[in-house]
């Protein structure tokens, strides 16, 4: 497989960014039985769902619980688990995949939940059937397309898209207009693995509030807990055929340098997060601080 030219460049982008998810492991909760800020709730079908509440601002503002809340694909879910998640209350489910993914695996969801469909990537061409197992059923060429390093520079490049994309902003922008309407609350928003296009707008949120950086990026790293350990066997196979475990890793989980490409495209364009919201998605800074203060408490 070669990666040279716009059209597979464009290829590769959306299928690494679009990973299948499999079912998770559950995480177990604090002693206080309320999960620290960023864990799994521990419902196992949805083993990367979690409350975006919890952290706390330098200032000593905490983002509330039980309002908005990240996770991976709501599909296959047990009917134990779906009780569990009718207990969320939630009025809106916001799902920011591709159409191909929510034919292939939609959303399951309580009566009574609105799902809205906002797809990030929509301004990319189509990724065609190609899916991760036969992209990894080569080890050795995979060495060659995807090793020292251009895995990791495929993915910086996807989430500097989640910036300049036009499908991106407008997805992004109804996303948090709609999070800032507290009639349309308790809400949920989603991907596939629930770590990337989830990733960026749990990050955006968070920074928005006036989290620490360290902050985020601890809630933006938590996803290899709920997705590496899965992925064992896969990884395994992949190392034994001679592929370089590096590469696994950096398909499966997501790194420091991912989140950072998206704040650097930020920060070059917009120059804060403010003028992100503001100019890059249509969010006036009364809106901005009409969101402030519904979920800082």
């Amino acid at each position: 497989m070669s990666f040279t030219g716009k059209s597979h460049t464009n290829y590769m982008l959306v299928l690494l960014i679009l990973l299948s998810s499999i079912t998770f492991s559950s995480c177990s909760k604090n002693i206080d039985n309320e999960p620290e800020p960023g864990q799994s709730l521990g419902i196992v079908s949805i083993p990367n769902l979690r409350d975006l509440g919890g952290y706390k601002t330098a200032n000593g503002a905490t983002f509330a619980r039980g309002l908005v809340y990240r996770s991976n694909e709501l599909y296959n879910i047990s009917t134990n688990d779906m009780l569990l998640l009718a207990k969320l209350n939630l009025k809106n489910d916001y799902d920011l995949r591709r159409a191909t993914e929510r034919n292939d695996k939609p959303d399951e969801l309580p009566v009574g939940v609105n799902n809205v469909w906002l797809d990030v990537l929509a301004d990319l061409p189509p990724s065609g059937s190609s899916n991760l197992t036969e992209l990894l059923s080569d080890p050795l060429q995979a060495n060659i397309e995807l090793g020292n390093g251009k895995v990791e520079e495929l993915f910086k490049a996807t989430y500097r898209l989640c910036i300049t994309l036009p499908s991106a902003k407008i997805a992004y922008s109804e996303l948090f207009l709609s999070l800032g309407d507290e009639n349309k609350l308790p809400a949920l928003f989603h991907c596939a693995t629930g770590k990337d296009r989830t990733g960026w707008a749990a990050a955006a949120l968070l920074t928005l509030m006036g989290m620490p950086e360290e902050v985020v990026m601890e809630d933006y790293l938590r996803s290899n807990e709920y997705i590496l350990p899965l992925y064992e066997t896969t990884i395994q196979q992949f190392v034994d055929g001679g592929g370089d475990p590096s590469i696994t890793l950096a398909l499966f989980g997501v790194k420091e340098e991912y989140l950072n490409a998206a704040l650097d495209e930020m920060q070059i364009k917009y120059g804060s997060i403010e003028n992100y919201f503001s100019d890059g998605l249509g969010i006036s800074v009364d809106q901005q601080t009409a969101l402030r203060n519904l979920y800082l408490k």
